[in-house]
């Protein structure tokens, strides 16, 4: 099974954000053991510091995709195959970074492995946190063939 974490700057405190990430995880532990690391929201350069820090503990080979407003464009299919070609190609963990409100520094996106973005609307960090669990377990569905409600 392969491994996912998500390292995401900046707590959950509405209770709607974190009923909704709830119902993913849960969702998501038949496909994945995945985690969630929340790092404070400070600087760029502090948010750098915990980021870095957290990817350091994951497993050497580990593919690292970060959440950028300019990075490039996926629809759910493309995203669940880039996923089962890492899987079958020996990549046994995959991390996803949502930064800060300020964005992320240069050494945060030179450690990333690709960049993935949602389209060019910003989302609230909480909300991008919830399309990503949400596209994260439809990807799993879509590589297992499992129907999903569309």
């Amino acid at each position: 099974m392969q491994k996912t974490t998500v390292i995401a700057v900046g707590k959950l405190k509405e209770r709607f954000w974190k009923d909704a990430c709830a119902e993913y995880l849960k969702r998501l532990s038949a496909y994945t053991d995945i985690t969630v690391r929340e790092v404070p929201d400070s600087t760029p350069e502090r948010e750098e510091a915990a980021i870095l820090a957290a990817l350091g503990k994951l497993p050497e080979g580990s593919h690292v995709i970060l959440l950028d407003i300019v990075g490039k464009q996926a629809s759910s299919e493309q995203l669940a195959a880039k996923l089962e070609t890492l899987a079958v190609s020996g990549v046994s963990h995959v991390a996803f970074i949502i930064g800060g409100s300020d964005g992320v520094t240069a050494a945060v996106k030179a450690r990333a492995n690709e960049r993935l973005s949602f389209g060019p609307i910003t989302l609230p960090h909480n909300l991008a946190r919830v399309v990503l669990l949400e596209q994260i377990y439809r990807a799993h569905k879509i590589i297992r063939h499992e129907p999903y409600h569309k």
